[in-house]
């Protein structure tokens, strides 16, 4: 999946208008514009798409986490300037105050069945023996039960 993949599903699921993904934005940290975001959010055949890099969606992910449940002592985290599937999995599940059985109940809703030791594994650091690379299918599934949860149809 692309970063412009996740932030247009994202943005889908929830209704964010420009100003509030603007807004999201800025509790991440960056000022953007409506142009930047719309380029964001074009079809990549389109000749005024924009990729959106790691950062940026680091940025959105940390200014979703603020809005939903509140900054951390008032510090807006630093972005990533590098993200894997794990790390944007684990934000959104920060995000939306989710515990390993929410999770569970989104993926049931995308009908992706899946256990709790095996979820588990994603949200371990790399070095553990029980890390597991979170694979695109399982983001994918995931932003999907989102969307069914949260816009039913």
């Amino acid at each position: 999946m692309t970063n412009n993949d996740i932030i247009r599903r994202l943005r889908f699921t929830f209704d964010f208008s420009d100003q509030e993904t603007i807004s999201i934005f800025e509790l991440g940290g960056e000022l953007v514009t409506r142009e930047q975001i719309s380029n964001w959010l074009k079809k990549e055949e389109d000749p005024d798409y924009v990729n959106l890099t790691d950062k940026m969606l680091a940025v959105f992910l940390n200014g979703l986490i603020i809005k939903n449940r509140g900054a951390k002592d008032g510090i807006t985290p630093a972005p990533e300037k590098k993200l894997n599937n794990n790390l944007i999995f684990r934000k959104l599940k920060i995000a939306f105050n989710y515990k390993d059985e929410d999770v569970l109940q989104v993926l049931v809703l995308a009908n992706f069945h899946f256990g709790k030791h095996e979820l588990s594994a994603f949200f371990r650091k790399p070095g553990h023996d029980k890390y597991r690379e979170c694979k695109d299918q399982i983001l994918r599934n995931f932003l999907h039960g989102l969307q069914l949860k949260h816009k039913p149809k």
